[in-house]
């Protein structure tokens, strides 16, 4: 299947066609039960931390985007799940090798067939966006996303590392807090109400 083909495709058929590309979110909740796991966020602070030996110690790694590593010590090396809500370069694939791509966003029109066509390839359901998207009263970061789909697991514990709603800015990018369409603050919300109702999670290095 050539890319063009593969566009249209998207476009006329929508989720029905891109489905085919996908492996199922049982599959994807089975390879997380009993696992500890790490989600790794891209908060410019996470490079002041010393946290990367304790996020390799994870059995699954679930990074996103760009996913930056700047170094060992802050951040680790690996990368067992790469989240996206955008394409990426295919020398960032190539480098992190993460065994899963999950495309989280509700969009569709930016899947790449070099993507769904990866091995591991995983679609989120657009209903579980919109399901957080009310939840926060704005569209969730693939962060948000990332720890929702975790936290909806039997995982045995769920480290969240490079966390900090946007206080110090991403690693990703030099957009301002305004400049984005996430509410930081229901995040952060988002994320300690889960804190207090599930002892697994454990946000790192949290910036107050």
């Amino acid at each position: 299947m050539n890319a063009t083909f593969f566009a249209i495709n998207r476009i006329l058929r929508g989720d029905l066609f891109l489905q085919q590309f996908s492996t199922s979110q049982e599959t994807l909740m089975s390879e997380l039960n009993g696992k500890s796991v790490a989600v790794v966020g891209n908060a410019r602070s996470l490079t002041n931390q010393m946290h990367g030996a304790a996020i390799d110690a994870c059995d699954i790694i679930i990074r996103m985007h760009a996913a930056p590593l700047p170094s060992a010590e802050s951040h680790g090396t690996k990368t067992t799940w790469l989240g996206l809500g955008m394409p990426v370069a295919q020398s960032i694939i190539t480098d992190r090798a993460p065994k899963r791509l999950l495309w989280m966003a509700k969009k569709r029109k930016r899947v790449r067939h070099r993507l769904a066509s990866a091995n591991g390839f995983y679609l989120h359901p657009k209903s579980d966006w919109d399901d957080m998207a009310k939840t926060l009263g704005a569209p969730p970061t693939t962060g948000a996303m990332l720890i929702n789909l975790a936290a909806q697991s039997n995982a045995s514990a769920i480290h969240l590392f490079g966390f900090d709603f946007f206080a110090s800015l991403s690693l990703s990018g030099r957009r301002t807090a305004n400049q984005v369409p996430h509410d930081f603050a229901a995040e952060k919300q988002f994320v300690t109400t889960l804190m207090q109702n599930d002892p697994r999670v454990v946000l790192h290095g949290q910036t107050n």
